[in-house]
């Protein structure tokens, strides 16, 4: 674990002790393992990923059930190849339920955090 945290391009917020990797909002190791620890490549990714959300989290309220379907499943993806797993799961639950809008609250306070863990690792 030692060697994967030192292999990591962004410190982490908190410190080697914050965390698990699982628990927070970007989960780092898996970040690393899809970009090969580049860390030109992991901004780049987060900042596409802070971009799209804020598009998608607006148009998801306004969307048809249909429509809704295919955003948050695009959120989905997005947030699973950046370890953004719980922004995935909600998605996901959106994905699968899309005219339920209970979620859709549960959403956005999700997506602020990873939001505001993303400027905090890429200052």
């Amino acid at each position: 674990m030692a060697q994967q945290a030192a292999s990591m391009a962004f410190a982490l917020p908190g410190g080697e002790q914050s965390l698990p990797s699982r628990k927070r909002p970007i989960d780092l190791v898996h970040l690393t393992r899809e970009t090969f620890g580049d860390r030109t490549l992991e901004t780049e990714i987060l900042g596409l990923f802070s971009r799209q959300t804020s598009s998608i989290v607006d148009r998801l309220a306004h969307a048809t059930p249909d429509e809704r379907a295919r955003l948050a499943k695009s959120l989905k993806g997005s947030a699973r190849i950046i370890g953004a797993f719980g922004v995935a799961d909600v998605a996901e639950a959106i994905e699968y339920a899309p005219a339920d809008l209970s979620k859709l609250k549960e959403l956005r306070p999700i997506i602020d955090d990873v939001r505001d863990y993303i400027a905090a690792i890429t200052r």
